[in-house]
C-alpha cells in the first residue's frame, strides 16, 4: 500500500477513534454530587416506597434505589453522607406559618411555655428591670386557657391588667396571645392609647370590659389597633432583614424544606426578593399576598404570578384572607353561641361578597385563594363564596386548588363539601394537642365530637389534608405537630388513649400531609414532596424512624440533618 494510502487509512482510523470517544463520553452520565445510604428512608412513591440509597446531582435526585447499584455511580467528587441508620424523608413543607412574626418572636419575650399568669407577671417584671425608662414591654405566647390555675380574677374568660401593671408602672406593656388574635396591655400602655372606660370599639373586635366598663387589658382582634398603633416598630429595613434570617435559621434547624407563608406584605416580599438575589434564601418559600392590600393584589394581578417548577426557592401564585378570629380568644365565627359565654358567636373580619370578589379575580389572573376559617360557621360562609366563584367561572375554575387555612370547627353537613367543591384543607395537627382540653369548653361535647379536628372525616370524603404548625402561633418542630397527629394526645400524653381516638392518622397519612400532599398544596407535587427521580433533593433525616418508633418515644426524636436543592443546609450539633 502506499504512503499515501496508509495515511488515509491511519486518518480513518483515528477519526473512529475519536467519533467512538466522543459518543462514549456523551453516554457517560455525570457522577452524583452527592450520595445518601445507610438508613430508612420513606420516599413517598408508590413505585419504591422505601430505599436503600438516593443520588443527587444539580440539586435533583437521580437515583433512588439499592445502595449495590448506586455504589458504581459514586466519582472521586460525590460527599458520601452515611445516615447511620437514621431515617430520611422527603422534606417536611410547613403548609401555613408567618415567616417574619416567627423571625420577631425570637427577638421579643417568648410567652409560650409559661405556666400560669405570675410566671407572666415575672418575666415582665424582669424586663422592667433592664428597660429604660418610658419603653415598651413587647411579647407574645401566652394563652390563658393552657396555664395550670386560672388568675384569681378573671373577666369573660381572661386575666385583668393590675398584676402587670403593678410591676410595670411606668413602662408600657403589650403581649400577643399566642394566636395573635388578641394582646393583653397594662396601665400605661392603655394610657398611651387613651382607652378608657368611656373608649367604645365598633370595629371587628371587642375591648373587654369588668362589670364596671373598666377595660381590663385585653383587646381582641381588630380592638388591639387601639394599643399597636403607638407601638414605634414601623420596622426597617435591617429589622426586617434579621427576621427573616432568624427565621429561616428556625426553619432548617427543624427540619423545614419549605414555608407556605401565610399572609406577605409588599415590603416582606421586596425581602424575599433581596435575600433570593444574594443567594441567601435558604429555603423555599411560597408566599401568600396579604389580601387586605388592594394595591397589592392590583400589582400582582398586572404582573401575573411568580412560579419557577426548574428549582424554586421563591413562589408567589396564593392570597391570604381572613374571615374570623381564634377560638381561644373566642374570636372563631360559630354557627352556635360559644358554650362558655352566652349569645357570643365571635369575630366575622371580612364582608363575605369581598371573599367572591377576590375568588373570582384569583381565578381570573391566575391566583389560589386562601381563607383563614377556623369556626363552623366562618368554614361554611367561606365554602359559600367559593362554590358561587366556581360555578360562575366553571370555564377557568378547572385546577383551582383553592384551601381554607385551618378548617379547625366545621359543621357535618360542610364536611363533605371540601372535596366536592376540589377545596384544600390546611390544618394543624398540633392545634388539636394544644387546644383540645380546652376547647371543650368553647363548644361543647357535641360539637367537638362531630366536627373539631376530624383529620379521618375530611381523608375518608377525600378531602386532601396539608399541615403544618401555624408558627409563631405554635413552635415549628415538625415532630410535635406528627406526633398529634398520630396519637391526638396532648403533649403530655393526656388522655392515654387519645381525644376523639377514631381520627387519629396513620403515620403514612400524616407524613403524606407534611410532604406529597403539601407540595400538592402549592401545585408543587411534580417537583417535590417524594424522593422520585427527577425531583428536586430536599430532604428531612431524623435521629429515629418516625414510621415506626413508639408512640412515647416519638416525642424524642430530633432533627439530625436538613438538605435542601442536594446541599446540607443544617446538621446536628
Amino acid at each position: 500500500m502506499s504512503k499515501l494510502g496508509i495515511l488515509c487509512c491511519s486518518s480513518v482510523f483515528f477519526s473512529i477513534i475519536f467519533i467512538v470517544g466522543l459518543n462514549n463520553s456523551a453516554a457517560a452520565p455525570k457522577k452524583p454530587d452527592m450520595v445518601i445510604y445507610n438508613g430508612a428512608i420513606y420516599t413517598m412513591d408508590v413505585q419504591k416506597p422505601i430505599v436503600e440509597a438516593v443520588a443527587v446531582t444539580d440539586g435533583k435526585i437521580v437515583y433512588a434505589g439499592s445502595f449495590k447499584k448506586v455504589r458504581r455511580m459514586i466519582g472521586k467528587e460525590t460527599v458520601l453522607t452515611d445516615l447511620q441508620g437514621k431515617t430520611m424523608t422527603p422534606g417536611f413543607i410547613e403548609s401555613h406559618g408567618h415567616i417574619f412574626s416567627l423571625g420577631k418572636a425570637k427577638m421579643r419575650h417568648d410567652l409560650a411555655g409559661i405556666k400560669n399568669y405570675q410566671e407572666l407577671v415575672n418575666i415582665v417584671e424582669n424586663a422592667v428591670s433592664k428597660a429604660a425608662p418610658g419603653e415598651w414591654i413587647l411579647g407574645r405566647g401566652w394563652h390563658q386557657s393552657k396555664w395550670d390555675e386560672p388568675p384569681g380574677l378573671m373577666v369573660r374568660g381572661f386575666q385583668t391588667h393590675h398584676a402587670l401593671t403593678a410591676v410595670s408602672p411606668d413602662n408600657p406593656v403589650f403581649l400577643k396571645h399566642a394566636s395573635g388574635h388578641a394582646g393583653f396591655a397594662n396601665a400605661k400602655a392603655m394610657e398611651i392609647a387613651g382607652v378608657d372606660s368611656e373608649t367604645v370599639f365598633t370595629d371587628d373586635g371587642e375591648i373587654i370590659k369588668d362589670d364596671n366598663k373598666e377595660p381590663t387589658g385585653i383587646f381582641n382582634e381588630a380592638a388591639q389597633k387601639l394599643i399597636t398603633k403607638h407601638i414605634p416598630e414601623q420596622p426597617s429595613k435591617e429589622v426586617l432583614r434579621k427576621q427573616l434570617s432568624l427565621a429561616l435559621q428556625e426553619c432548617v434547624s427543624n427540619g423545614i424544606t419549605t414555608f407556605d407563608d401565610a399572609g406577605a406584605t409588599g415590603e416582606q416580599i421586596q425581602m424575599y426578593q433581596e435575600f433570593l438575589a444574594q443567594g441567601k434564601l435558604k429555603v423555599r418559600i411560597r408566599a401568600m399576598l396579604d389580601g387586605k392590600d388592594k394595591l397589592l393584589l392590583k400589582q400582582w394581578y398586572d404582573r401575573g404570578p411568580k412560579v419557577n417548577f426548574d428549582n424554586p426557592f421563591l413562589t408567589i401564585r396564593s392570597i391570604k384572607l381572613i374571615s374570623d378570629g381564634a377560638l381561644g380568644s373566642r374570636g372563631a365565627w360559630l354557627l352556635e353561641p360559644y358554650t362558655d359565654r352566652q349569645n357570643h358567636y365571635g369575630n366575622n373580619l371580612i364582608r363575605m361578597d369581598k371573599v367572591y370578589e377576590v375568588a373570582t379575580d384569583a381565578l381570573r389572573y391566575g391566583f389560589q385563594l386562601c381563607v383563614h376559617a377556623i369556626g363552623d360557621r366562618a368554614n361554611r360562609e367561606v365554602l359559600d363564596q367559593y362554590e358561587k366563584a366556581l360555578k360562575e367561572n366553571s370555564h377557568i375554575a378547572k385546577d383551582h386548588r383553592f384551601r381554607i387555612e385551618h378548617a379547625q370547627h366545621l359543621s357535618a353537613q360542610d364536611i363533605p363539601r371540601f372535596s366536592k367543591l376540589g377545596v384544600i384543607a390546611s390544618m394543624q395537627g398540633i392545634h388539636m394537642s394544644s387546644d383540645r382540653p380546652w376547647a371543650i369548653e368553647r363548644l361543647g361535647k357535641q360539637r367537638i365530637v362531630e366536627g373539631a379536628y376530624v383529620w379521618q372525616k375530611l381523608l375518608q370524603s377525600a378531602t386532601v389534608i396539608i399541615n403544618g404548625t401555624d408558627a409563631p402561633v405554635e413552635p415549628i418542630n415538625p415532630v410535635a405537630c406528627f406526633y398529634a397527629l398520630v396519637t391526638r394526645q396532648t403533649l403530655k400524653a393526656d388522655p392515654p388513649d387519645g381525644y376523639e381516638a377514631d381520627q387519629k392518622m396513620s403515620r403514612e397519612q400524616a407524613l403524606r400531609s407534611y410532604t406529597l400532599d403539601a407540595a400538592y398544596g402549592g401545585f408543587e407535587e411534580n417537583i417535590k414532596g417524594s424522593i422520585s427521580v427527577g425531583k428536586l433533593a430536599d430532604f428531612t433525616v431524623f435521629s429515629q424512624d418516625i414510621m415506626k418508633v413508639p408512640d412515647d418515644k416519638l416525642l424524642d426524636t430530633t432533627i439530625e440533618y436538613t438538605i435542601i436543592n442536594g446541599k446540607i443546609v443544617y446538621k446536628a450539633g
